[in-house]
């Protein structure tokens, strides 16, 4: 009878050191978690197309919906059109001064033949004063030309440029109507559906790359010293009561801030003690899950 009581408690002792170790083993524990993006509409209009469902898997910049785009684009033909139109107003003003340079040439000619009669005594100094008056005369009549068709031109120039402008903006405007994804990942809401009307700033879909984990943990003060960010570490993942999977891991952020433990913590004593907050990157073979819980071992 002695002999089996012995046998018992032996059993005891071992399952207790055994468990013991088993929680020694492990020093933090977390949640796995992922990076969520939430896509919203960056154009306003009706959702004409819309081809993802929850799971779907996308790659990056994939395209996935399509807001309406004929308004925008019957704009840019129109502001195309007004483009061709200012074009069409500007002038060459060589060819708008031909005449009054023309006129200026024949009063020079006149100016130097009667400059030659004027030394002969053969015309009066009068005649040549006249000529040299209306060459004055012409010459500012030409630079007030220039000037104005300059002018005019440069003005025209820069509606053109306004115009240019606007079409670029329509042509982002309907770019930003296409609905892509920004990252390789898996589809894990979806807010709208096509016919709908989308603003801009109305979420669309979340998505988030399942293939990278990372598991939220947190440790004590004194482990705080032990770690740096890069470090491989390795990760388990709860499968069940007594089953885990093994990953490698690295840890990717600290936090400098100590907090008091989660709520999720069981006893109200481990809640009040101050800890920090620790990111591990875990690659997903599929088996991780958003919200699962995890140890880790530095």
């Amino acid at each position: 009878m002695k002999t089996t009581e012995y046998l018992l408690m032996a059993i005891l002792v071992c399952g207790m050191s055994a468990c013991h170790n088993k929680g020694m083993e492990y020093d933090a524990s977390g949640v796995f978690e992922v990076t969520e993006i939430i896509v919203s509409a960056q154009g306003n209009g009706e959702i004409k197309q819309f081809r993802i469902e929850e799971g779907d898997q996308v790659e990056a910049n994939q395209v996935v919906g399509l807001i309406d785009t004929t308004q925008l684009y019957l704009k840019k033909v129109q502001l195309e059109a007004n483009i061709g139109s200012v074009k069409n107003k500007k002038v060459t003003p060589s060819t708008q001064i031909a005449a009054l340079q023309q006129q200026i040439e024949t009063q020079r000619t006149e100016q130097k033949r009667y400059e030659n009669l004027v030394a002969l005594n053969a015309a009066n100094q009068k005649q040549l004063d006249d000529i040299n008056a209306q060459i004055k005369l012409l010459e500012r009549e030409l630079a007030a030309q220039y000037e104005t068709l300059n002018n005019t031109n440069s003005s025209l120039t820069e509606e053109g440029l306004s115009l240019e402008a606007q079409i670029v903006q329509l042509q982002d405007q309907i770019k930003n109507s296409v609905i892509t994804s920004p990252v390789k990942g898996t589809i894990l809401a979806k807010y709208t559906e096509p016919g709908e009307l989308a603003v801009q700033g109305k979420a669309l879909f979340k998505v988030a790359d399942l293939e990278t984990m990372y598991l939220r943990a947190y440790i004590t003060a004194s482990q705080l010293t032990a770690i740096k960010i890069g470090q491989p570490v390795k990760v388990y993942s709860d499968m069940g009561e007594s089953d885990n999977r093994e990953y490698d891991g690295k840890i990717t952020w600290i936090s400098d801030k100590a907090e008091f433990t989660p709520k999720t913590i069981q006893t109200r004593d481990e809640r009040a003690n101050l800890v920090y907050a620790v990111k591990i990157e875990v690659r997903n073979d599929g088996y991780i899950k958003k919200g699962m819980y995890g140890e880790v071992s530095f």
